[in-house]
């Protein structure tokens, strides 16, 4: 059965039933969410006088949704045991082992310090043996240093060496504050060795005049005018492609079944604005807006009323979200997404 025969079907038997069904499929973006609001698609609008009731999520976008983030679904690793009353480590294994050279002094008979000697006296070589390592080691790198006080790597990269002392004429005061802005792009770099990558700038809050409130109530009224006489040519001067591109599908199957979307003298009753940002290149607005319009289904052929009325307003609240380039005039302003208030 074909959509048309439906809608004849069901006003033949029940106009109230159908009405309220027509009214909830007519009017621009067939009484869904759709649309785009750049970093924020996903994201509930927050709530206004106009629309205290929360925005319903965005069905149907071209801005593809973020996955979480992998690290938020990775199992979390299982707690080691902290490994006895000696730990783990170096001292640890240290421990472990005095302990097991006295238990094999203890197996073979002379006593849990017995087998200890031995073990006490190798360590002792190693330790003299370190400590003159690191002996030998702070003095080749003494030396090293009062030979070549200049930094090995400075010359490749374009820096010449400090001088031994201030030239004459400098300003002690600048060396100094040039020594504290190397310190501090040292605890920078020192900064991003650690993981500390620097965070995303966020979107810049957007201030908006009289005359942008203006060019909404404008956009609304020749939006609603545009879609109500299938006007496709004046489409994409008043909204994304995306848009036109949803609201040319409503257009197709209306024509499909063989009925109009007649929809005109749209009149803003209240409005209020619920967020506005800059983000990358582009200005966003949503706006909350209560208003009035004349919508029904008419059949093509005959002119009959489907459902609606063409002489009785009806009021709807939407929330719309306006784009622009960034730091464009008010004029600029075209719609990129509609949200129905759930």
């Amino acid at each position: 059965m074909s959509l048309r025969h439906r809608i004849l079907t069901l006003t033949a038997v029940g106009a109230l039933v159908f009405g309220a069904f027509g009214e909830a499929m007519a009017k621009p973006g067939g009484g869904g969410s759709v649309g785009s609001r750049g970093s924020r698609t996903y994201s509930a609008p927050p709530s206004t006088n106009t629309a205290p009731s929360t925005a319903a999520p965005i069905q149907r976008s071209t801005t593809p949704q973020t996955a979480p983030s992998p690290s938020l679904n990775r199992p979390q690793a299982t707690p080691q045991p902290a490994g006895g009353m000696f730990g783990r480590g170096m001292l640890g294994g240290f421990a472990a082992g005095l302990l097991g050279a006295g238990l094999i002094g203890m197996l073979m008979g002379h006593g849990f310090a017995g087998g200890l000697g031995s073990i006490m006296s190798f360590i002792g070589l190693l330790l003299q043996i370190g400590l003159i390592f690191f002996v030998v080691k702070f003095a080749i790198g003494f030396f090293r240093n009062r030979q070549n006080p200049a930094p090995a790597g400075a010359a490749a990269y374009g820096a010449a060496p400090p001088p031994a002392g201030p030239a004459p004429g400098s300003n002690p005061l600048g060396g100094l504050a040039g020594g504290l802005g190397g310190l501090g792009g040292a605890a920078g770099g020192l900064g991003g060795m650690m993981g500390g990558a620097p965070a995303a700038p966020a979107a810049a809050k957007l201030s908006l005049t009289p005359a942008d409130f203006e060019g909404f109530e404008k956009k609304l009224q020749d939006i609603q005018s545009a879609f109500g006489r299938e006007d496709r040519a004046a489409l994409p001067r008043l909204m994304t492609g995306e848009m036109v591109g949803y609201l040319v599908e409503e257009l197709d199957a209306n024509a499909r079944d063989g009925v109009t979307n007649k929809v005109s003298d749209a009149k803003l009753l209240q409005g209020d604005l619920s967020e506005a940002w800059s983000e990358g290149d582009a200005d966003f607005a949503t706006v909350a807006m209560r208003f009035s319009l004349i919508d029904a289904m008419v059949d093509r052929t005959t002119g009959r009323t489907v459902s609606g009325s063409l002489t009785e307003p009806v009021e709807s609240v939407e929330i719309w979200t306006f784009t622009r380039r960034r730091g464009g005039a008010p004029g600029d302003w075209v719609l990129s997404a509609i949200q129905q208030v759930s």
